[in-house]
C-alpha cells in the first residue's frame, strides 16, 4: 500500500487519464470510454488499498486483483506502470504487434493476475483466488472489478451465488455503474436494476458510492471487509469517459482512435477539467 493522500490519488488518477488517451491515440485505439470511468476505481486500489509488491508481483500473501472488464486493459496498464510493475514507457507499445500489452491483458504483464476479456468469467476467477486463500490460510483478500453491461451474463451470477454460499467475505466484487455497454445503455439493452436489490437477493452485502468521488472510494474501501460471512459488491456509480468532455456518457466513446487532432483536444479537455476541478 501507498499514501493516503487524497492530492496525492487526484495527482494519480490524472496522470492515468492522460496515459489511456497516449493509448487511444495509437494506431489501434483503445477502449477509452470504459478505462476512463474505471481509472479512479483503479487508482484508490492500488494507491490505497490493495496488499501488493511492484517488486515481487507473485508475493504469496498479496491481495489478487481480477479485471473482469478486461478491455479497459489501457486504465489497468497505465496504473501499473504508475506503480511500478511495468515500464512507463512500455505503455508507448499499447495494441502494436508483437507487444505484451494486448488490448485484454494477458498473464506475462507483471501484476496481471489472469488473462481476461471474454466477459463474465472475472467474478469466478476472484472468488476461486478467494477460496484458495482462506482454504490455504492466507490474509490475501480477491477484487474483481466489473463492467455493469457484463452483469447480463449469467455466469456472473453462478459465481454470485457460489461466493455467498462459501461465505467469502475476503471477497469484493466493485461494479463499473457507467450505465453503458457497446449497443447503446444497459437499461435500454437489459435492464438491470433494481441492480442493489439484485446482489442483496443473493446473498451480498452491498455499497453503494459515487466512482469519481476518491474520499468515498477510499473511505469505502478501506472499511472493507465489515460484513461478517459475506461477499460485498461496490456499485460505483461512473460516468463513461469521465474527465474528457468530448467523450462523456456517450455511446460512441466505447472505442476510440485518436488522430493527431483529436488527441490534443482531448487531453485539453481533460485539462482544463483539472484545472476547473482544483
Amino acid at each position: 500500500m501507498t499514501g493516503t493522500d487524497i492530492g496525492v490519488l487526484a495527482e494519480r488518477a490524472h496522470r492515468v487519464r492522460e496515459r489511456v488517451l497516449e493509448m487511444g491515440a495509437g494506431e489501434n485505439g483503445a477502449h477509452l470510454g470504459g478505462s476512463l470511468s474505471a481509472t479512479d476505481l483503479l487508482t484508490v486500489l492500488y494507491g490505497a488499498v490493495l496488499r501488493v509488491r511492484p517488486d515481487r508481483p507473485d508475493w504469496p500473501d498479496r491481495d489478487w486483483f481480477v479485471l473482469s472488464k478486461g478491455h479497459a486493459s489501457a486504465a489497468l496498464y497505465a496504473v501499473l506502470a504508475e506503480h511500478g510493475f511495468i515500464p512507463s514507457e512500455e505503455c508507448a507499445d499499447y495494441a502494436k504487434p508483437g507487444s505484451r500489452l494486448a488490448g485484454h491483458p494477458l498473464r506475462r504483464v507483471e501484476g496481471v493476475e489472469f488473462p481476461t476479456g471474454s466477459l463474465g468469467h472475472g467474478l469466478s476467477l476472484a472468488a476461486g483466488a478467494a477460496l484458495a486463500a482462506r482454504r490455504l490460510g492466507r490474509p490475501s483478500r480477491a477484487f474483481a472489478l466489473l463492467g455493469d453491461g457484463e452483469l447480463q451474463e449469467g455466469s456472473v451470477w453462478e459465481a454470485a451465488m457460489g461466493a455467498a454460499h462459501h461465505g467469502l467475505d475476503n471477497l469484493v466484487a466493485v461494479v463499473d455503474r457507467n450505465g453503458w455497454q457497446i449497443s447503446g445503455t444497459t437499461e435500454e439493452c437489459l435492464s438491470l436494476e433494481p441492480l442493489a436489490d439484485r446482489w442483496r437477493a443473493f446473498g451480498w452485502a452491498v455499497r453503494e458510492v459515487d466512482g469519481h468521488d476518491l474520499s468515498a472510494l477510499l473511505a469505502t474501501f478501506t472499511a472493507l471487509p465489515d460484513t461478517g460471512g459475506r461477499p460485498t459488491v461496490v456499485l460505483a456509480r461512473t460516468v463513461k469517459g469521465r474527465g474528457v468532455p468530448m467523450l462523456e456518457d456517450r455511446k460512441k466513446s466505447h472505442y476510440v482512435q485518436l488522430t493527431p487532432k483529436l488527441h490534443v483536444r482531448a487531453l485539453a479537455g481533460l485539462r482544463n477539467r483539472r484545472e476547473r476541478d482544483q
